[in-house]
Parts: C-alpha cells; structure tokens; sequence
C-alpha cells in the first residue's frame, strides 16, 4: 500500500488548521499545518509531492501571493484556494493563475474532498 500525498494546509484561523486536518487524515492523507505562507515557505513542505491547500487572507503573505511563488518555484505542486470573502477578481485570479478549485468558506466536506481528489489526478 502507497502512502497518501501530503496536503499542507495554510490558514491563519487555528480553529480551521484543526477542523481541516481531522477531515482530511480522515480520508488517510498525511498533513502539515501552517499558520502563515512564510512559515509553509520555510518548512520545505513545497518541495515535496501532494497538495497546498491555502487560504487567501492571512498577516503577511497572502494566499495569492504564496501561490503565485508555488507556481514559479514548484509548477507541479497543485494548490486550491479557499477564502471567507469571495470576490470575483481574487476567483478569477486564483484560477487563472492555476488553482485547481477556489473554495468559498464555509465550504461542504465533500465538495473539498472532490477537489483534493482532482488535484491529485485520483478518481
């Protein structure tokens, strides 16, 4: 048996980390969590296969901003974006710019299982 790909969650809101994790190791995958996109950046978690799940609106370096790093420095790494405050401009960019899904909270379990399960090319 493989081991499942590692999901790296950032978001700024610990209660979300937790909540986010529980759901996703229920589903068997590892994962790391980050309280800001500098913390994820140093941790080395983007160099390694499977997935970053982030939210757009945190201190520091946005969401945006980290995906857009991810993409010039990890291409492969699929990234899904998630965020409180949709707008059409931060949807449009996030996926134009190669989200797999831009995710609105609060956000059903399984439209965030579908998701992480088309990033990771599984069925």
């Amino acid at each position: 048996m493989t081991a499942k790909p590692l999901i790296s969650v950032v978001d700024d809101d610990a209660a979300i980390r937790i909540g986010l994790s529980s759901l996703i190791r229920s589903e068997g995958y590892e994962v790391a969590l980050f309280e800001s996109a500098e913390a994820f950046l140093a941790s080395g978690a983007s160099g390694k296969p499977g997935c970053l799940l982030t939210d757009i609106q945190m201190p520091g370096m946005s969401g945006l901003d980290l995906q857009a790093r991810i993409r010039v420095e990890h291409p492969a790494l699929p990234v899904l974006v998630m965020t409180a405050f949709p707008e059409e401009a931060m949807r449009q960019r996030a996926l134009s710019a190669g989200a797999v899904c831009f995710l609105s909270k609060p956000f059903d379990a399984q439209e965030l299982l579908r998701c992480l399960r088309r990033a990771l090319g599984e069925r």
